[in-house]
């Protein structure tokens, strides 16, 4: 294998006790050779930058208003609504107003009614008049996309906690849920982590019905468009025989037996219910390290006897707090943190802009990750029992949830490190290989957090209007994991490889490409696809041809690449948006991967690239090209623009000048077990 040694980059031994020691380029380059050398060199030094003491990156993750206005109102019902706070937090949200009254849940999206109500009514716990001019446009735009009969659950189910609207109006989360054995067909372990992490404590909450009464008016009858009528959410289906109906129908019965003053199974199954969360409140940031976690359990220990100030409370109230980025006269929330996510991607690229495989910050980084791996068990083995644990979690802690994504993209990075305790690295590598074989689907195909968590009736129960009631396997993820595999020397024809190249068959759209799950969109699955078949060898096969004509079908005209999140809603707005770096690097990576770098549309690309970094080697991008839920939440991962760029760039420069990468481990595939489900 290559020893990672770049032209620009001080190499050898030497170079894991200095600095790195970049090659003087000329001022104003010309060549594109000097182009290249110029802007990888600011960006993997802008990368450098960022990297903290510890040996971690982590970037802001930057969501929709829904956040703040649900903020604002949590600090409120704890009592805790300072009111420089929430001064701050109200500017956020006003700030972003579209000009049509509503607010969208993505950069230049159209407004949304869900982010819009919980604006409102955010708004008008802050102390906003609702005679005030953009409250009375905030509430005509409501009117307009349906009022509050038509917003999601979750909206309606935060009004009800506080009296601004009856229990009648939210869908039924029983706790007795809990109390359903996991080989039953309908079980909590059959809804996807996230919803797990946050509709447990909200099946306390239901049960329980606290009404915390706060200091000002929370009627919210004015945003109705027919007052009084029911929510849409229990609207029947036309087809009299489908799952809609029989959950509305459950839905129905249960709230019958919820009226019963004799409910045999009720304090079993809340007992059962706190006990889950308290145990997944430990080893964790807090409960599932996500804000909805964060917030419902925090409700239920209040709910439930827990003083603020109690130990218990107060952390979850802590861990929640971390989210905060305050600035002069503005207050926004982060829905998480991605330290781990970060630091595999930006290792990545530093690796690929020539940075040796033993500099210091590519050493420190994977100590850093190889502390971060996960040995203790999880949900996961609810459903992969036999599995030694190995993987990697998205956020600093969150042990009961490795993900299989972030753990591919962690061994990929591991790979480019020349990490001095060798025992320890291969050690951490095959523990890693292991979980991820264990958690290959039956259908060939890899989720996020479970192994088969496809049933995809269960997504018509009235509380999965969140669009992720389950973890099915997706493109992107299965191509994570091809490309780790692959690349540490699992080849083409191993059983769990030839299952999942079947699986992106079936997956692909006729046109070629595929949707991506976690990254916006089309764009994003095309490219990590064909990176993945190149580390396999396959991209010479039809399937892997016809994704490349497509990307290179859907190239703007000013050389870059681009898709807003409307592409979720409608499939017809795919590859369609501005160019930005992230999804430029991600098609440049996927195009590179399928042919030759001399072409016209990959050319185009890297000049894209290269004509719009800033002067201290970063990119600006405005637009989410992340995804939490598709149709319902973005995210915007601020080194996105950054990180991907200089991976792009760094890999191009390599394929020109023909240069190998280094690989710290090569397996043999015989010692991997071909597991069949």
């Amino acid at each position: 294998m290559a020893t990672g040694t770049r032209l620009e980059w001080e190499s050898g031994r030497n170079a894991s006790r200095t600095a790195a020691r970049p090659v003087r380029i000329a001022s104003d380059p010309s060549t594109i050779t000097e182009r290249l050398a110029h802007v990888i060199e600011r960006g993997a030094q802008h990368l450098l930058a960022l990297q903290t003491a510890d040996g971690y990156w982590v970037g802001e993750l930057e969501a929709d208003t829904t956040l703040e206005s649900d903020y604002i109102y949590y600090l409120n019902v704890l009592g805790r609504a300072e009111p420089e706070r929430i001064s701050k937090l109200a500017n956020y949200v006003r700030q972003r107003q579209l000009q049509d009254g509503g607010w969208n849940t993505y950069f230049g999206g159209p407004s949304e009614l869900n982010a819009t109500v919980k604006a409102y009514f955010a708004l008008k716990i802050a102390g906003d008049s609702i005679q005030a001019l953009h409250m009375l446009r905030a509430k005509a735009r409501i009117h307009a996309m349906g009022g509050l009969e038509s917003t999601n659950s979750y909206v309606r189910f935060n009004m009800a906690l506080v009296g601004a609207l009856g229990w009648d109006m939210t869908p039924a989360i029983p706790p007795e849920l809990m109390l359903f054995p996991n080989w039953f067909n309908f079980n909590i372990y059959e809804m996807s982590s996230w919803t797990r992490g946050f509709l447990v404590p909200m099946s306390i909450l239901y049960a329980i019905k606290p009404r915390w009464t706060l200091s000002m008016d929370v009627s919210v009858e004015e945003l109705f468009v027919k007052p009084g009528r029911r929510a849409v959410a229990f609207d029947w289906d036309k087809q009299l025989v489908s799952w809609r109906n029989f959950f509305l129908m459950a839905d129905r019965a249960y709230k019958i037996y919820d009226r019963l003053p004799w409910k045999p199974l009720r304090k079993r199954a809340l007992n059962q219910a706190k006990e889950w969360m308290l145990d997944h409140m430990e080893h964790s940031e807090g409960l599932a390290a996500i804000f909805p976690g964060f917030m419902n359990s925090t409700f239920v220990l209040m709910a439930t006897g827990h003083s603020l100030d109690e130990p218990i409370t107060a952390r979850e109230i802590a861990e929640f707090g971390k989210l905060e980025i305050e600035e002069a006269d503005t207050i926004r929330i982060q829905p998480c943190v991605s330290p781990v996510w970060d630091t595999a991607i930006a290792l990545t690229a530093l690796a690929e802009a020539g940075l040796p495989a033993n500099h210091p910050a590519l050493i420190k980084a994977a100590n850093w990750m190889l502390e971060k791996q996960i040995t203790n068990g999880g949900d996961w083995q609810i459903k992969n029992r036999d599995a030694e644990p190995g993987g990697w979690a998205f956020e600093f802690r969150n042990d009961w949830y490795p993900d299989v994504d972030d753990t591919g993209f962690v061994l990929i990075a591991l790979q480019r490190v020349d990490f001095p305790d060798r025992a320890r690295m291969d050690e951490a590598i095959r523990r890693g290989v292991n979980w991820l074989l264990s958690m290959q689907n039956r259908d060939g195909g890899w989720g996020a957090f479970d192994r088969d968590n496809d049933k995809h009736f269960l997504t018509r129960i009235p509380f999965a209007d969140h669009n992720a009631m389950i973890d099915p396997a997706t493109a992107d993820v299965t191509a994570r994991v091809m490309e780790a595999l692959a690349r540490l020397g699992i080849p083409s024809n191993h059983a769990a490889m030839k299952r999942a190249e079947e699986f992106l068959k079936r997956d692909q759209r006729p046109d070629g490409s595929w949707y991506g799950r976690w990254g916006v969109n089309y764009i994003y699955g095309t490219g990590g696809v064909l990176r993945a078949l190149e580390a396999a060898g396959m991209t010479g096969r039809e399937f892997a041809r016809r994704a490349a004509a497509w990307l290179r079908a859907v190239q703007n005209p000013d050389g870059g690449y681009g898709e807003t999140c409307a592409s979720y809603d409608d499939e017809s707005q795919k590859a369609i948006g501005k160019s930005t770096p992230s999804q430029t690097a991600w098609a440049l990576i996927g195009l590179m991967a399928a042919g030759d770098e001399k072409e016209v549309c990959v050319e185009r690309a890297v000049d894209f690239l290269l004509t719009r970094q800033n002067a201290d080697g970063s990119w600006d991008e405005n637009e989410p090209t992340g995804t939490g839920f598709p149709r319902v939440f973005y995210l915007k991962y601020h080194l996105y623009r950054n990180s991907f760029p200089v991976y792009a760039l760094g890999r191009y420069r390599n394929i020109l000048e023909g240069r190998s990468e280094y690989h710290s481990v090569e397996l043999d595939a015989a010692d991997f077990r071909n597991r069949s489900n």
